[in-house]
């Protein structure tokens, strides 16, 4: 398939897609000859685990079991170029699914468990989607209910695929046990989307992320090779394997790329965590800085503290030097801050690097041709070493969000530049500190929430009137969500609140944490709520 056969991909500009690859950053490999590079290099060796459980399989049984579920899914009618919901659990089933897909032609769309059907549906709408991969339960919810209510709200799904009891669905056993020797692996162009990840939904709904074969390759090798990842390595997915941070930050990908083994954790407490790192001899992670502090406070109490680590990443929201110092200490001398998107930029500190610069920054580009501006309020570049929002253009950042053609008006200025959103100071030797944020989001716990979308929600109760959605910080979670409201009719519980958003499909980490009534809001000179002055009532009460 030519990646301008995909409506609603907005591929690169050809001159820069040239250039990319003359510098030798684009190879034209396809993202799942990782694994065939791996099944090839390093047969016998173990690719993938489940910490809490007794799969584990190597390269070769991987690869073996992708080309299965490859055959499975072509074999149900998914053909290349087809959209495909995938929302599986951390586990090796979870890799299994991804390279089977990749394999099939499919474009798999990296949906997060905690995604409900408000979000599912909307993806599935969006990306036009044929199928969608579940697994049974998961965390005490039942998906099986949902998928059913998708299929009828959206035609176009015409499979559900699901790992455990499938009830009246297609059980993913089946699938993945195919062993239909006249199917051939798809051979997609790699300018082609891989795969879509999904925004943090900064505006609204969250929008879908076409990622190529060509970028993504790169971003998971290079990121690799700057973490000096090898194959004695072990990588423990603490988080969400469909985040990019976790899949290919190195993370998963990256692992495979060099031949590490990828411990998958589905439980990320320190007592569940500590445990895995110790079984397994863990030597690399990534956690939001919510985490990672819980981590280093959990040092204090656990028999079992981490000894194998010698390279925590900290990324998803900034982590403040305090914090950055006390981690070094407890967990590990090798802390890695890390700041990026999954649109594309990512910016690392780099091993070696002295303690005061991993304290106090976030990193610099991974790429020399990263190409970063940073603006005033008025578009213009800002002053040297001044804040700024940060735009970024390169060979793993988008051109567009898929199928959006008014986002993409709003978030790419005419240069091709993507509007991060975030806000930023320059140092003099290239690297960033983030200071803010341009839009109005919440990072709860690694997942950035759009509080826009949050208040949509809660004005659609009947008894509230007015709302606002406030972050609070919190030592767990970074910030929390409360929701300020003012209610019109009998007042309700948070409880009461949040089920009500679950009955609209709200996803679970976008749920308030604290519900505060007000008489009204309070609001700027200019009519605007003021959510720092709600914010300052809240947490000085």
């Amino acid at each position: 398939m030519s990646s301008s056969t995909l409506d609603g991909f907005v591929p690169f500009p050809p001159d820069r897609a040239a250039r990319y690859r003359s510098a030798g950053y684009w190879t034209g490999r396809t993202l799942d000859s990782l694994l065939s590079d791996a099944a090839r290099r390093w047969p016998a060796r173990i690719g993938v685990i489940d910490a809490g459980g007794p799969q584990r399989l190597t390269f070769t049984q991987l690869d073996e079991r992708a080309d299965r579920a490859a055959a499975g899914l072509a074999a149900l009618g998914i053909t290349q170029g087809d959209r495909v919901l995938l929302q599986l659990p951390n586990g090796c089933e979870f890799a299994v699914a991804l390279f089977g897909l990749l394999r099939a032609g499919a474009i798999p769309v990296m949906c997060l468990t905690g995604h409900r059907a408000t979000e599912l549906g909307h993806f599935a709408g969006v990306s036009d989607a044929t199928a969608l991969i579940i697994p049974d339960t998961a965390a005490g919810f039942d998906y099986r209910p949902m998928a059913r209510q998708l299929t009828q709200e959206h035609r176009g799904l015409q499979h559900v695929i699901v790992d455990g009891d499938p009830e009246s669905f297609v059980p993913w056993s089946q699938v993945r046990a195919c062993r239909d020797e006249r199917h051939t692996r798809s051979t997609p162009d790699p300018s082609s989307p891989a795969l879509l990840l999904v925004s943090g939904g900064t505006t609204g709904l969250p929008k879908l992320i076409p990622r190529t074969h060509d970028d993504y390759v790169y971003n998971a090798t290079a990121s690799a090779e700057l973490c000096t990842l090898t194959s004695d390595d072990v990588y423990l997915a603490a988080l969400p394997s469909a985040h990019n941070f976790p899949l290919a930050c190195p993370g998963l990908l990256g692992a495979i790329a060099v031949g590490a083994t990828t411990v998958f954790l589905t439980n990320p407490s320190p007592e569940s965590a500590f445990a895995a790192i110790a079984r397994h001899g863990v030597t690399v992670t990534a956690l939001v800085p919510a985490l990672a502090n819980l981590w280093a406070e959990a040092t204090e109490w656990e028999p079992e503290t981490p000894t194998s680590l010698r390279l925590l990443q900290v990324g998803g929201a900034k982590l403040e030097a305090d914090d950055a110092r006390r981690i070094r200490a407890t967990l590990t001398p090798g802390l890695q801050q890390v700041f990026g998107m999954a649109e594309g930029l990512l910016c690392y500190t780099r091993p070696g690097d002295p303690p005061e610069l991993v304290d106090h920054t976030q990193g610099r580009p991974l790429c020399d041709d990263d190409e970063l501006r940073v603006v005033d309020d008025a578009g213009q570049p800002a002053q040297a070493g001044a804040e700024g929002e940060l735009l970024v253009r390169g060979p793993y950042t988008i051109n567009g969000y898929f199928n959006a053609e008014a986002d993409n008006a709003r978030s790419f200025d005419p240069d091709g530049f993507y509007r991060s959103g975030d806000l930023v100071r320059t140092h003099l030797d290239g690297y960033l500190e983030v200071t803010g944020r341009v839009k109005d989001v919440i990072h709860r716990g690694g997942e950035t929430v759009a509080a826009g979308d949050i208040e949509e929600h809660l004005r659609a109760h009947p008894s509230i009137g007015s709302a606002a959605a406030v972050a609070l910080k919190d030592p767990y979670l970074g910030e929390k969500i409360c929701a300020a409201v003012v209610f019109t009719g009998a007042p309700v519980t948070l409880s009461e609140l949040n089920d009500f958003l679950t009955q609209r499909g709200v996803a679970t980490h976008a749920r308030p944490d604290v519900l505060t009534e007000m008489t009204a809001l309070p609001t700027t000179p200019v009519g605007k709520v003021d959510k720092k002055a709600i914010a300052q009532q809240l947490q000085s009460g």
